[in-house]
């Protein structure tokens, strides 16, 4: 049985369907706001995440990585603001002197109030922003917490405020008084070209992986990275039942051939065409 934890915001459900349809490891699907806290202590096997993470560490070393798609970067705003009115993608210089209640970063994820790094201990970030109103002095400007996030959206609900974050997950997590628009990315690759290295900003890139433990590696966890990366029923069989189905289709043709050739009228008991058969 492989137990995979995948992280909020995103939709594995066809990976699961192909991996149960193409295998016979049999699945556990565990909902989790931290994978990769399921895989330190041991109730998952393999982490669909938000990379990078830095808990992960190089490839290789510890833990395995396999980055699969990107995510569009996004911002939740009110719904009764002019942006949400117009509906349309917005630039950074668009949101000039907004109030930001949150920036969601995964390249921290772990330091949140939830967080759990790689050797299991948990860790918290707590602190005040100058100028920050009561409803969100609580909240760090930044983080790589879902539950933080959760927090900044109730209070962009509350018409107060904007919050960035990957746009799949603001889209499951927004109630109906926010509304997530994609925020338009050439600024920020602009931006973030003459930033340090490992360093975000607003609307920073995203991707989606899978990570497990380099020593826990299993044909169980091969075959769900196979159907991830795109492997179908047709390539995931082995060879050995694609030759058996060349056989029968060979001996299916064979089969055939013989049947027309009767049906045609070439068997014993039909006389050839333009033969007249005669009387006796």
């Amino acid at each position: 049985m492989l137990r995979l934890a995948f992280v909020t915001g995103t939709e594995p459900g066809k990976w699961f369907a192909r991996y149960r349809d193409t295998t016979d490891h049999g699945l556990e699907e565990i909902p989790s706001d931290d994978p990769f806290a399921s895989l330190i202590d041991g109730s998952a096997d393999l982490a669909l995440l938000r990379l990078p993470d830095p808990r992960v560490g190089a490839p290789g070393e510890r833990f395995h990585q396999v980055q699969l798609y990107a995510e569009k970067p996004g911002v939740a705003v009110p719904k009764d603001s002019v942006y949400a009115e117009v509906g349309e993608a917005v630039r950074l210089s668009d949101l000039a002197g907004e109030h930001v209640n949150y920036r969601f970063e995964a390249a921290r994820a772990g330091s949140g109030a939830a967080g759990v790094g790689a050797d299991g201990d948990s860790s918290t970030e707590t602190g005040n922003r100058d100028g920050a109103d009561d409803n969100t002095a609580a909240l760090p400007a930044s983080g790589g917490s879902i539950d933080e996030l959760r927090a900044a959206l109730q209070v962009v609900a509350a018409n107060v405020g904007i919050a960035f974050a990957p746009a799949p997950l603001l889209k499951v997590l927004s109630k109906k008084q926010v509304v997530v628009l994609e925020l338009l990315d050439s600024e920020v690759e602009d931006r973030a070209g003459g930033a340090e290295e490992g360093s975000a900003t607003e609307g920073s890139a995203t991707r989606i992986g899978l990570v497990w433990e380099v020593e826990k590696d299993s044909v169980a966890i091969q075959d769900f990275v196979g159907v991830a990366k795109g492997r179908t029923r047709n390539s995931s069989r082995g060879a050995e039942t694609q030759k058996a189905g060349r056989g029968r289709t060979e001996a299916n043709r064979k089969v055939k051939g013989k049947n027309s050739g009767q049906r045609k009228g070439f068997g014993s008991k039909h006389p050839k065409k333009g033969v007249r058969k005669t009387r006796r």
